[in-house]
């Protein structure tokens, strides 16, 4: 799941130049570092902690869930930020036969139906859980090293969330405030 991840980032490569990482970080030391340095090690050790321990007799029943809790991710993270780029590029085409549907201040559009609908960051919720799926198929979801891959999402996209709501707001000023009432939700659907 982890090479998956992996190989489908640099196939949609195009898609994450209209990503916060872009928008808000810029290209820079941290986004440089990080691609290079932090990330590859750092994916690792949930993998690295479990190598040498004995297999864990995961039942293929509960491996078929872990699967389906990162799949979930994958379709929620790469979904919303496939139909962000393709409204970026053709704001007027439907994606998976979802026409846009969207709230205006007569210059700006904001995106209120699809998986944008869903929540305000629901690409952000996919991201944690395909890195949960990975964890759970390590078999070892008592240890703490593995679990350090999801929680290193949780502390950096709930901060993210709230410095994008700003920036957001700074941008769209009342279109922002309207869309917040839209879709109330910041990541996780019905419950935050």
């Amino acid at each position: 799941m982890l090479t998956y991840f992996l190989i489908d980032y640099l196939t949609f490569e195009e898609v994450h130049l209209y990503t916060y990482d872009l928008f808000a970080e810029r290209v820079g030391f941290k986004l440089g570092w990080g691609c290079l340095v932090f990330y590859p090690y750092f994916y690792t050790i949930s993998l690295w902690s479990t190598v040498d321990l004995p297999n864990p007799q995961t039942p293929t029943w509960l491996l078929g869930i872990y699967v389906l809790i990162f799949f979930s991710g994958w379709g929620l993270s790469r979904g919303a930020n496939l139909q962000k780029f393709y409204f970026k590029k053709n704001p007027k085409k439907a994606f998976l036969g979802i026409m846009p549907e969207t709230i205006s201040d007569g210059d700006k559009e904001l995106l209120v139906n699809g998986f944008w609908g869903l929540s305000r960051h629901i690409n952000y919720l996919g991201e944690i859980l395909m890195s949960t799926g990975i964890i759970l198929c390590t078999g070892y979801p008592a240890l703490i090293w593995p679990w350090l891959y999801p929680l290193y999402y949780v502390v950096l996209l709930f901060p993210r969330q709230i410095d994008d709501d700003k920036r957001c707001y700074l941008k769209y000023g009342e279109l922002w405030s309207e869309y917040k009432q839209k879709v109330p939700y910041k990541i996780i659907p019905f419950i935050y």
